[in-house]
């Protein structure tokens, strides 16, 4: 009986957990395990400077993110957050279709002063690092 509930459960979690990648680690996740594609995850990464383009309707926008490793185009319906920018990191939640586009249902734009820093995972790859705005020089008056 124990057994049983147990299975249940486990399966339940794998059918319904929602995975946190990013776009590196999901392109390697779909080229091991084809059945990923259409599966529900969240994924982390930069917006690509330059990518975002809006429908005139308002209601869609479209754009690319990297971790430097990888880049997908994402389609995007609905109302994008004030801080959703060129260069700013988001976290998407949606399905990787197998034309290589991710669907977001989700989206959410860090905000540097009200989010912690990037995941530490993907803050030491070539694209994060490429991507990322450039900083001021220290304020030299003391």
């Amino acid at each position: 009986m124990l057994g049983t509930a147990g299975y249940l459960a486990a399966s339940a979690i794998k059918d319904t957990g929602v995975y946190y990648l990013t776009p590196g680690e999901l392109s390697a996740k779909t080229k091991t395990d084809p059945t990923f594609y259409e599966t529900g995850v969240k994924v982390g990464a930069r917006v690509v400077n330059g990518s975002i383009v809006r429908d005139p309707g308002g209601r869609q926008v479209t754009f690319k993110v990297t971790d430097g490793a990888q880049t997908y185009p994402v389609v995007y319906r609905g109302i994008t957050p004030d801080t959703f920018t060129d260069d700013v990191d988001v976290v998407l939640e949606g399905r990787l279709g197998r034309d290589g586009t991710f669907r977001a249902t989700t989206l959410l734009a860090k905000c540097a002063s009200r989010y912690e820093n990037a995941p530490e995972k993907y803050k030491d790859t070539p694209g994060y690092k490429q991507a990322a705005p450039p900083q001021a020089p220290p304020d030299k008056r003391a």
